[in-house]
Parts: C-alpha cells; sequence; structure tokens
C-alpha cells in the first residue's frame, strides 16, 4: 500500500451518467484527485445544467448521449485516446405504476441494464490496452423487493449479475470489473420520497446511520474499486447503505 493509491493525475475516466446525482459525486472525486474525466449526460450542452439541482460540470469533459440509442454509443469516436477508468452509473424509473406496462417497462430496461452492456462493450478494447477498471452502480434494489418498480429491480439485479459475470470474463483481459450498491442517496432520482416528510422518515427509520446517503458516500466505495488498493477484487458489488434494514 503507497500513500499515493488514491492519486489519479494522469489516468483518464468517463462516467456515463456523470451529469448528475451519483454519477457526479463520482466524476467529481476523481477529479478532485488528479484524472481527467469525460462525462455523458442527455442534455445537448454542459451548460445545459447551469443551476440544475445535484450537477457540477465544472472542469469536467460533457458529451451528450443517449445510451438507450446502442447505434450512436457504437459510432461513437472517443474524444480521449486511452480510457483507464468506465463508470456507468446511468439510471432511471418509472413512477404511478408505468413500469407494469410495457413501454415503461422497456424504457427502464434499456437505459438501466441493456445500456450497461452496450457501453461496456464499446469500450472493452481501451479498457484492455490500460489494464483498466469498469465500475457498476447498481442499486441494493437488486436484493430486494421495490414495491411498484418492477424494471427498475429487474434492472438492478441484473446489473448485479453483469459484474459478476463480466469480472469472470474479463479479468483474463486485465480488466477489473466491479459494482456499487447504493441505498438510499438523496437525489432527484429520489425526490419521490425524500421530498415527501412522510416517506422520508419512515425510510431513514430503515437506516441504522440514520441519515440518507450521498453521493461522496457512493464515490468513496468507487475510488476504492478503480485504485490499486481494490487489485485482487474482480466481480464483486460492495453495498452502500448505511446498514439498511430489510
Amino acid at each position: 500500500m503507497h500513500v499515493n493509491d488514491l492519486d489519479f493525475t494522469g489516468k483518464t475516466a468517463l462516467i456515463v451518467g456523470g451529469s448528475s446525482g451519483i454519477g457526479n459525486g463520482i466524476a467529481h472525486a476523481l477529479k478532485d484527485r488528479g484524472a481527467d474525466v469525460f462525462v455523458w449526460g442527455t442534455r445537448s450542452s454542459a451548460t445545459d445544467y447551469d443551476g440544475a439541482e445535484g450537477s457540477d460540470l465544472t472542469s469536467l469533459h460533457y458529451e451528450q448521449m443517449d445510451v438507450s440509442d446502442y447505434k450512436a454509443i457504437a459510432d461513437y469516436k472517443p474524444a480521449f485516446e486511452k480510457l483507464d477508468m468506465l463508470i456507468l452509473s446511468q439510471g432511471i424509473v418509472v413512477y404511478n405504476r408505468g413500469e407494469f406496462e410495457m413501454p415503461g417497462w422497456l424504457k427502464v430496461i434499456d437505459t438501466n441494464l441493456n445500456s450497461l452492456m452496450a457501453c461496456a462493450s464499446k469500450f472493452q478494447g481501451m479498457l484492455k490496452e490500460a489494464n483498466g477498471s469498469l465500475v457498476i452502480i447498481s442499486s441494493t434494489a437488486g436484493y430486494h423487493a421495490t414495491k411498484g418498480n418492477p424494471a427498475y429491480n429487474a434492472s438492478k439485479t441484473g446489473a448485479i449479475g453483469l459484474t459478476r459475470t463480466l469480472g469472470q470474463a474479463w479479468a483474463g483481459d486485465g480488466i477489473r470489473v466491479n459494482g456499487v450498491a447504493p441505498g438510499l442517496v438523496d437525489t432527484k432520482l429520489t425526490k419521490v420520497t425524500t421530498d415527501n416528510p412522510k416517506r422520508r422518515d419512515a425510510a431513514i427509520s430503515t437506516i441504522p446511520q440514520g441519515r440518507l446517503g450521498t453521493p461522496d458516500d457512493i464515490a468513496g466505495a468507487v475510488l476504492y474499486l478503480v485504485s490499486p488498493l481494490a487489485s485482487y477484487v474482480v466481480g464483486q458489488t460492495i453495498v452502500v447503505d448505511g446498514g439498511l434494514i430489510l
């Protein structure tokens, strides 16, 4: 172990879904430790996020990408010459029982699960060349039921399985694949819970630490996984949930 194991100077990272929330927290954690960080988001330009809660694109390289457009991913010409770290943090949810109908189901599965494979496949060669790391952000939803959101649940359960399987498949190429499963993190995706005092209090009552998670909490686990400290960790998903009681 070395004191500079969390110094990523000279390393390049791409954070898919890095324009806001958990992905944005991860992007800044890597940038603050010297990495050159690129982020993909849904809006046309970085300035479209100005003033948006949970979005800070300062000193990050921003590009628009619709991750449900697999041809666009396949045709993408990288704006970077090498890639050491790929973090897949894209994710959506459809409320009001929309995921019980096929349009809502497919929208969530395409974004939350299918796009993971599209992105991983696209950058496998660059990660192999760099002996790089892939980190898939899933959710504790992958370990328990989530009332009202079957597609979100299935996508996150699938993401955990994909992490295990790609970890095994690509370890021989020098690529380490791991994941992080966040619990309830205070982002725009969870506003349906966090903006409702009754739901928020009920949720916090199940968390022994007595608070919601933050993007920085998740970023800490990612920093470990992409660092030399985790050089022998493969196919694992670290649960970061404040001790959530189910």
